[in-house]
């Protein structure tokens, strides 16, 4: 039986929880900015967008591809299904948990 999309962000959302602890995790507002991806995951000092879909499939929405692509180049965004949601996770895990010294302007 084909998962639905809520379902599948209503669980995305508590992984997101136990691998990233005190994250959080808000919902894109897409009235407001159409397109804009569903989450918005705030951890330490970064930040990251997903637009979950229940398939690979799936149909987008005017904007999507632009907001996610706009929203990759500044930090992290992706598309996530059930089918490709383990590679997303990793590529998550290595931008959310990157470990860099803050590069200051020297005096």
């Amino acid at each position: 039986m084909p998962v639905k999309e809520r379902e599948f962000r209503r669980k995305l959302k508590r992984e997101l929880k136990d691998i990233f602890p005190g994250c959080i995790i808000l919902p894109g507002d897409s009235s407001e900015t159409q397109g804009f991806p569903d989450l918005i995951i705030l951890y330490n000092n970064k930040w990251a967008a997903l637009e979950t879909k229940k398939a690979s499939n799936s149909s987008k929405r005017p904007n999507q591809d632009y907001w996610v692509d706009v929203m990759n180049k500044m930090s992290f965004a992706a598309f996530v299904c059930p089918e490709n949601k383990e590679e997303i996770l990793n590529g998550l895990q290595q931008t959310l948990t990157t470990r860099r010294s803050a590069r200051l302007p020297k005096c």
